[in-house]
């Protein structure tokens, strides 16, 4: 299992990338309208899940395929909402960054969890996790935001989830690097 999950370090890297990307986009031009920002972020919530969809299908977690199953369905769910809902796309966007966000942290916390006996360093997951929860907490917190304050928050989020999957990727592939040695 190791190695089906070391041999895919660059999944966790091509998310990360997508994460810094689209944070920096966001944070760069906040008083965009917010259509832009719901493509954006749907776009990225799409990459998201497509990504952990092949994850999981490709078998990286083993046993415990079904958390990247259920986190790349989500990913995908949200894209939906996200792009159907134009003429909401403000509310919209609000509460399916926030719901994404837990629902995304608990399960990123248990896949976590799950790569402590295949991984060392999961921890990085994990906080990627708690990260999540955390931002989708201020969200609910504050719904009526202005759009800049919701861009930024986005953005800052999706730097750090991003960074979190960088550290995850490189972390795998000095595993794979080391099992070819």
């Amino acid at each position: 299992m190791l190695g089906a999950l070391a041999d895919r370090w660059w999944m966790f890297l091509i998310r990360g990338i997508a994460g810094v990307a689209f944070g920096i986009i966001a944070l760069i031009y906040p008083g965009s309208a917010l259509v832009a920002l719901t493509i954006l972020f749907g776009a990225y919530a799409f990459v998201d899940g497509i990504f952990a969809l092949a994850a999981a299908f490709a078998g990286v977690g083993g046993s415990r395929w079904w958390a990247l199953l259920l986190e790349g369905i989500l990913g995908l769910v949200v894209a939906f909402i996200v792009w159907t809902q134009p003429v909401y796309s403000t509310v919209v966007l609000v509460y399916a960054v926030a719901i994404w966000a837990v629902i995304t942290g608990v399960i990123e916390i248990i896949a976590g969890f799950q790569l402590r006996d295949v991984i060392t360093n999961e921890w990085l997951y994990i906080l990627a996790g708690i990260i999540s929860i955390i931002f989708g907490i201020l969200i609910f917190r504050d719904v009526s935001a202005g759009a800049v304050v919701i861009a930024w928050t986005i953005g800052i989020y999706a730097i750090l989830f991003g960074i979190m999957q960088f550290g995850v990727a490189f972390r795998l592939n000095g595993l794979r690097k080391a099992a070819t040695t």
